[in-house]
């Protein structure tokens, strides 16, 4: 339903998002009175009433409903759509979650920092809180606008190439929440989407540990072979995987990629063969993605990579 899961601003599990809830019903309530209002007086003065009208009664309903009336109701509708900004904008203390969130063409660059600003650790396509704590996120874009909607947590703000926005999250209830991006950025627009997990204090402070780690070395010959084939076949150049020699800075972080909900910004799930069609077939999987295919190597070489990033927990 429209009106209820993860990707629902009427289903909130966020501080923001219930407040935007809660003026969105206020509104709905209010317009209903009004509809119905009108109508009743529309049948009033066509069915019950259809002779002619007193003029001055007439005159003082037009001035009244036509005039005053909504005056003190938008009046009223800003005031109280006014009076929640404060909560809305308001930052957490610096020495909160500090996450930098990058929209790029076309996936999610995700930073946590340390209190000082600097990077602790980088993840893409993948947000995750502790319940109930306020976080900082800075948005920015180093190509194009994008625009960061979380409908669950709370509302939109647009990400716009030199200049950094912030936004509180203060998660209210454990879960995946899906986030996309409400701005067309260009081709793979539609294939933009991001997973916000929400995890218990201590369930949040026990994954982040695992993610500072670098990549465990693999177990098996196989994923042994799919690292190599990483190292040499050029995916270095662009990622990075901590605990090897790949260092590139161009694409999403593959330290722990296979711990992820999905690929491709939520294009595919997180499975070997996802991986492996990912890798093989990434323009007809996502058209216009940056990323070249690589299904020019030999299908055991392919299973290899996928092995080795499925791996990468």
């Amino acid at each position: 339903m429209g009106c209820e899961g993860p990707q629902s601003a009427l289903d909130p599990a966020g501080r923001g998002a219930e407040q935007i809830a809660q003026l969105f019903w206020w509104l709905v309530a209010v317009n209903t009175f009004i509809w119905f209002l009108v109508v009743g007086l529309a049948v009033y003065a066509s069915q019950i009433r259809p002779g002619a009208h007193l003029h001055r009664r007439a005159k003082l309903l037009i001035i009244g409903g036509g005039v005053i009336f909504p005056l003190i109701v938008l009046t009223a509708y800003l005031t109280y759509g006014l009076s929640l900004m404060p909560g809305l904008l308001k930052p957490a203390a610096p020495d909160n979650l500090q996450i930098a969130v990058s929209g790029e063409q076309w996936w999610w660059r995700v930073r946590y920092l340390s209190s000082s600003g600097e990077e602790v650790i980088e993840l893409a396509n993948e947000i995750r809180l502790p319940l109930g704590e306020p976080v900082n996120l800075f948005l920015d874009s180093p190509d194009v606008i994008h625009s960061f909607w979380v409908p669950a947590l709370a509302g939109k703000v647009d990400m716009i190439p030199g200049r950094v926005s912030r936004l509180t999250l203060t998660a209210t209830q454990i879960g995946v929440y899906r986030g996309v991006c409400a701005e067309y950025c260009g081709t793979a627009h539609a294939l933009m989407k991001l997973d916000v997990v929400v995890m218990r204090p201590d369930v949040f402070a026990a994954w982040l540990a695992r993610q500072g780690q670098p990549a465990a070395a693999p177990q098996q010959a196989l994923a042994a072979r799919g690292q190599e084939l990483f190292l040499f076949a050029g995916c270095s150049a662009c990622h990075t995987i901590r605990g090897t020699a790949a260092d590139g800075q161009v694409g999403p972080d593959l330290t722990h990629v296979g711990s992820r909900l999905g690929l491709g910004a939520g294009t595919l799930p997180n499975k070997p063969a996802a991986f492996l069609r990912w890798i093989a077939h990434t323009e007809k999987v996502k058209p216009g993605v940056h990323m070249p295919a690589f299904g020019m190597l030999p299908e055991k070489d392919l299973r290899a990579l996928a092995m080795f990033l499925e791996g990468l927990q």
